[in-house]
């Protein structure tokens, strides 16, 4: 008789923290480092590739390793597929806000995804949202109201700029796509292995941008940077998201994300420090006032949801 798989033993419960938070870290420098190489004149596409290419490479191997077969159930290449086109899409569109408003912004507003998620699980005939989480998003929503200075839109529009506007739609194009993604991974891809899922996922974004850039769908967007730093920032994203992303995969199954998922939330408040200290992004009392109002409804759903 074939003995049961083992369970790999949960981290005590500090080190996982400290490994979500680091990780966390990580993937807030990758945008960091994005926008130094965006200022620089890099292509969108080509910064995709960047770290698309390198995350393949990472899971090619986590699979190797393992000796997984490339080999879906019945049924789910359609729904794989497009997964990996909504995940393409959240890409570029998030990459365009970071392009465009402060880092700490576009990735506020790419977390309130969990809000667009359950609307759409309720609206496609799952479980209605309960009073506590309605409230929660309301709270989040009048944070968002904050930080994005929406009396100011109202009153000068100009004043913001062109920028700022299309910014913060991508950002929200960004959330729901991924919120997309995300419920037809739960719901449609559930049988399939996180590691095969995610490799297959990252190929077809790759594939994509190299169709993109080919048929030139994206003006500029295998532009390579000018100067140095341009190429430092290139370097960094794709490090940055590879290390991150390694160390998140490889450590997933001794994680116990369902109950410390939340501590992933960090990354807005990373980006703040981070845009700080290596761009020179300031947000204003009155945006930070809104950003923690957002990060705190952000957390508070999270738990919520998984108690």
């Amino acid at each position: 008789m074939t003995p049961p798989a083992l369970t790999p033993a949960l981290l005590p419960r500090h080190l996982a923290i400290v490994l979500l938070l680091s990780v966390a870290c990580l993937f807030a420098a990758n945008h960091v480092a994005a926008r130094l190489a965006f200022d620089d004149g890099t292509g969108l596409l080509l910064a995709i590739m960047a770290r698309s290419g390198l995350a393949l490479l990472v899971l090619g191997t986590l699979l190797a390793v393992k000796r997984r077969p490339l080999r879906l159930p019945a049924g789910s290449w359609p729904w794989q597929l497009g997964v990996g086109l909504l995940i393409t899409l959240q890409s570029l569109f998030l990459y365009s806000a970071v392009a465009r408003l402060p880092v700490a912004v576009a990735l506020l507003l790419m977390n309130t995804f969990p809000i667009l998620l359950a609307l759409l699980t309720w609206a496609l005939g799952g479980a209605r949202p309960t009073l506590r989480a309605t409230l929660i998003m309301a709270v989040i929503l009048v944070g968002l109201v904050v930080v994005l200075d929406v009396p100011t839109w109202l009153a000068d529009p100009a004043q913001m700029g062109d920028d700022w506007v299309s910014g913060v739609a991508f950002g929200i194009g960004a959330a729901a796509v991924f919120s997309c993604a995300l419920w037809i991974t739960d719901r449609r891809l559930a049988r399939v292995s996180n590691t095969l899922r995610t490799f297959l996922t990252m190929g077809v974004v790759l594939l994509s941008m190299l169709v993109a850039g080919a048929a030139g769908l994206v003006p500029g967007g295998l532009a390579l940077p000018a100067t140095a730093s341009g190429w430092s920032g290139l370097t960094a994203l794709a490090l940055l998201y590879g290390i991150g992303f390694s160390i998140l995969f490889v450590s997933l199954p001794r994680l116990n994300m369902a109950r410390n998922a939340p501590v992933m939330n960090i990354e807005p408040v990373a980006s703040l420090v981070l845009g700080y200290l290596v761009l020179g992004q300031m947000l204003g009392p009155t945006q930070l006032l809104g950003g923690a109002i957002v990060l705190g409804g952000i957390v508070v759903l999270g738990l919520s949801r998984r108690a």
